[in-house]
């Protein structure tokens, strides 16, 4: 019998399981998911799991059905993968480059602890444990600079585009993880040195290389 979740941020740590389990394919497209089941086999009260439930249809990665609970949503089609990146471009230099115009020092850490704990994440027997928390990372990251943007709108409007549980979703290659560090280098560096124009360049060419690589999947 698994030992039960520790209680703090019991929330969280339950949300945490659930979407790593989507991560590295545990939980795939059209899984039905069961509340009582899962608050079982965590050793929990059906309340935490209903809120990870609710947080992850948020992210639209998990649909309610009436009378017949959750399921997992399909994963992006082409379409929907292309107006993603589409909005990302629009909204994520922009936030770089207010970041660099507007971030605190204490802002700045922020970031540079993100990059690191990234770049500290170590490889699990077959990749699944760390990509899961590199995804999660790397949302982490992306939020601390559109926070460090000083806009409270264009933070929130990239929030609600959930695009790391999406993309994550695609694939769970190692290159995901290992090409991004040097990109969110390149955008800590130029936030750090003040640089509007070299941030957005930066996070420009961040967006662009992600959308290559997890392009590959609808090829």
């Amino acid at each position: 019998m698994p030992s039960p979740l520790p209680r703090v941020r019991l929330g969280d740590e339950v949300y945490d399981q659930l979407v790593s389990r989507l991560l590295s394919h545990q939980l795939a497209p059209g899984d039905r998911i069961t509340v009582d089941a899962l608050s079982r086999e965590l050793g929990v009260s059906q309340t935490p799991i209903r809120e990870a439930l609710t947080r992850m249809e948020a992210g639209g990665v998990v649909v309610r059905h009436h009378l017949a609970g959750y399921r997992v949503a399909p994963e992006l089609d082409r379409r929907s993968f292309d107006d993603l990146v589409e909005l990302r471009l629009l909204l994520e230099p922009v936030a770089a480059q207010h970041a660099a115009e507007r971030g605190s020092p204490e802002q700045l850490d922020a970031l540079r602890e993100l990059a690191a704990a990234m770049e500290a994440q170590e490889s699990g027997p077959d990749g699944t444990q760390d990509y899961a928390a590199f995804a999660s990372l790397d949302a982490r990251f992306h939020d601390a600079v559109a926070e460090a943007a000083g806009s409270a709108l264009l933070r929130e409007a990239l929030g609600r585009l959930h695009t790391h549980l999406k993309l994550f979703r695609l694939s769970s290659g190692r290159r995901v993880l290992t090409e991004a560090l040097a990109e969110h280098r390149a955008v800590v560096d130029a936030v750090a040195a003040g640089d509007p124009a070299a941030a957005a360049a930066a996070m420009r060419e961040h967006v662009e290389r992600s959308a290559a690589r997890f392009s590959t999947f609808f090829s």
